[in-house]
This record gives C-alpha cells, sequence and structure tokens, in this order.
C-alpha cells in the first residue's frame, strides 16, 4: 500500500493527500506526462504553490497517475 492517495478531481487532476488526509498537491497531466504540483497552508490557510511537506518534490514526472509509485519518487513512507 502506497503513503499517498491520489483522489480524482477531473480526467486531468488528482489531487494528492497523506495517510492523515492531508493535501499537499496535486498531480496534473500536462501534455502527455503526469507532475506532481506540492502545495502547503499558510497560517491564515491560505494555498501556497509550491509550498508544503512535499516542496523538494514539485514538478516530480510521472508517466501514468500511480500512488505508490509517487511514494516511493517523493520518498513518502
Amino acid at each position: 500500500m502506497s503513503a499517498l492517495t491520489l483522489t480524482p478531481v477531473n480526467p486531468d487532476v488528482y489531487s494528492v493527500h497523506t495517510p492523515d488526509g492531508a493535501h499537499v498537491g496535486n498531480l496534473k497531466r500536462i501534455g502527455a506526462v503526469w507532475k506532481f504540483k506540492a502545495i502547503g497552508y499558510d497560517a491564515a490557510g491560505q494555498i501556497v504553490p509550491g509550498g508544503g511537506p512535499l516542496t523538494d518534490g514539485h514538478n516530480t514526472a510521472l508517466a501514468a497517475p500511480d500512488a505508490a509509485a509517487l511514494s516511493t519518487r517523493l520518498g513518502v513512507r
């Protein structure tokens, strides 16, 4: 089982969540490539694009939506 989960938003976007349900980014289809777009939240609850706990993995590319592969690539267990 992967540490991260993917929830479909539309055919080109999945929201990415940690096991505790925290939203840490989105997986977006850009052309033929799927890219992880990290997000975080500031103290006021506003979204910080490219931020959050997985900011170092921002723009990680995958061939297809795959929670296990994304977890491995981002080093999330």
